[in-house]
């Protein structure tokens, strides 16, 4: 088995037109691509695109108004959740892309970690009953987010254990990851049943995989062994051009 790799075209392919970077990750070999925010798309265009070039999407982001560490946004969460699907629906992916948003400062965090929970939970039959994934995403918050809430892999897995829901799972972003708690295999390992989408980016510098110290070759080997059926999002900053830069992915996996 080889891991599906996706190519997150918001960093990726960055210097072409959003539409023209699909057939770009076409041309470059590649099965998937993936992208944030939809509803600032041009949605008509992605879908001709995905058509002439038969790529999936893996994934996007859902849009709904942050943070989920405030019980008063729950409701607009869910409504967002709702909206978003059925672009999910529209342009042809099953999995969305949820983050907290930032801590609240003077409110206790098991206080915002409930809040979170509490918000999947609304929002996770809704996802069950449309065929849809929740994917709640930790970032790191030494380099790249700083004020985010979650940043751990464990809190994650704990808030996705707690919904209770095979609509919502984590997005392990590797890249992340390394900077808050190293430990990736184990990390991985353990909490694969619970893993619905994976990104990744070398450290430092979130450049393509080679550029730093992630053994990816061992840990993507891994992840296929785990019998992992997913993708594994590539969100990286290309430290040359975007073509090179997926060869070299490419060349650190083979």
């Amino acid at each position: 088995m080889v891991a599906k790799l996706s190519v997150c075209i918001e960093m990726v392919f960055s210097e072409l037109p959003f539409g023209e970077r699909i057939h770009a990750t076409k041309r470059a070999g590649l099965p998937a691509f993936e992208f944030w925010g939809w509803s600032n798309k041009d949605q008509e265009a992605m879908l001709r695109a995905k058509q002439d070039t038969g790529l999936a999407l893996a994934c996007m982001s859902a849009e709904f108004q942050q943070p989920l560490t405030d019980p008063a946004r729950r409701e607009g969460f869910v409504t967002g959740v709702r909206a978003s699907i059925a672009a999910a629906h529209r342009l042809g992916t099953k999995t969305l892309i949820v983050c907290t948003g930032n801590e609240l400062p003077d409110v206790p965090r098991a206080a915002q970690h409930d809040a979170v929970v509490a918000a999947l939970r609304a929002a996770a039959p809704i996802a069950e009953s449309e065929g849809v994934t929740l994917v709640l995403e930790p970032l790191n918050i030494l380099v790249d987010h700083k004020g985010y809430y979650l940043a751990t892999s464990a809190e994650g897995f704990q808030m996705v254990e707690e919904v209770g829901s095979p609509a919502v799972k984590l997005l392990f972003d590797i890249y992340h990851q390394q900077i808050t708690e190293g430990n990736l295999i184990a990390n991985i390992t353990k909490g694969l049943p619970q893993i619905g989408h994976f990104h990744s980016a070398d450290v430092p510098g979130r450049y393509e995989y080679g550029v730093g110290e992630i053994n990816y070759r061992n840990l993507i080997a891994r992840i296929d062994e785990l019998g992992y059926q997913g993708y594994v999002g590539l969100e990286y900053r290309p430290s040359t051009s975007s073509e090179e830069s997926l060869r070299r992915v490419l060349a650190a996996l083979a």
